[in-house]
């Protein structure tokens, strides 16, 4: 959808009454990077005109001056106007005030934008042309977000944001939640979406800050640590035993024979091989168990400290 079809879905929004607060209006203000505003009576004009221009991956000038948008785009000659086109009038006394909207349609002296804060509310509303400061076209501002889904997945992931989950190329809500912290570390507005801005961001980004306390602990009621903790224990047991049951026979033997060469004669026999083979083999099976319960309890330590699993 163009900014312009956006803004026509917006019609007959208004502001909060009385004292409250209207959600839609201050999502406008968040969406820019304002959202610090606490009230829908902040002037609003050029919050709505940038809303729907990045809601359709166009960066605006993410200000809430509306002659900052004189300066926005490509300037169009009044009379080559076209429907969806941003126009800004002078408002108020000072010279950095004005209004600013989308240029509707213009018939003969009279220009009839569609805006925001238009008698508290987003409306068509009929202005002089002769009152036109500027009209301005997408031009030489970036059109949209290059960046597809699974690209934006995986730079999440190259940065620590390890909750993106699949990179299947779908934004789901492991994907909308990693979307959201990365826009919350970089400043940016706070909405699920794929715009300039975040392409922007993600190109320059460093990788995600691991808290100390976390990059030195442990996780927590972690079900493979408790796991591999009992089978580090089970495979020490069982070591344990298979070492004594072959111990024990050797030196019985040891005690009974009465010289070297009966030892070695004793030892000689494929029979007695095989006896003390077993529990050689049962040990080696043991410390197999053990070294790989280490090694998945060491590689569920480090994805915790590094962030890559809660």
């Amino acid at each position: 959808m163009t900014p312009f079809e956006i803004a026509r879905g917006y019609i007959g929004t208004t502001e909060g009454p009385g004292p409250a607060n209207n959600p839609v209006v201050m999502e406008m203000y968040a969406s820019v990077g304002h959202d610090w505003v606490e009230h829908d009576s902040v002037a609003w004009c050029a919050a709505f005109v940038g809303h729907c221009l990045e809601k359709a991956g166009i960066r605006s000038t993410r200000k809430l001056t509306a002659r900052s948008y004189l300066d926005w785009g490509v300037p169009v000659e009044i009379a080559d106007a076209q429907p969806g086109d941003i126009g800004v009038i002078p408002r108020g006394s000072s010279s950095w005030q004005g209004h600013v909207f989308f240029i509707d349609r213009i018939e003969g002296a009279w220009v009839w934008g569609l805006g925001g804060n238009q008698s508290d509310a987003v409306n068509v509303k009929r202005y002089p042309v002769s009152k036109l400061l500027g009209v301005r076209r997408t031009g030489n501002v970036a059109p949209s977000s290059t960046l597809s889904v699974k690209a934006v997945q995986t730079r999440l992931k190259e940065l620590g944001y390890h909750e993106v989950g699949t990179i299947d190329g779908v934004i789901g809500p492991r994907t909308r939640a990693a979307i959201l912290a990365f826009r919350d570390d970089a400043a940016l507005p706070l909405v699920p979406i794929i715009d300039v801005a975040l392409e922007e961001a993600l190109a320059v980004a460093s990788r995600r800050a691991v808290a100390p306390e976390r990059a030195a602990g442990v996780p927590e009621d972690s079900r493979i640590v408790t796991a591999a903790n009992a089978q580090i224990g089970l495979g020490v047991l069982g070591a344990a035993g298979s070492i004594t049951s072959q111990i024990a026979p050797a030196l019985r033997e040891a005690e009974q024979a009465r010289d070297t060469a009966s030892r070695i004669l004793a030892l000689a026999g494929l029979e007695e091989w095989l006896a003390m083979a077993v529990p050689w083999i049962g040990m080696a099976m043991f410390v197999g168990a053990i070294l790989y319960a280490l090694k998945a309890r060491s590689a569920r330590i480090e994805d915790h400290r590094t962030g890559r699993t809660p």
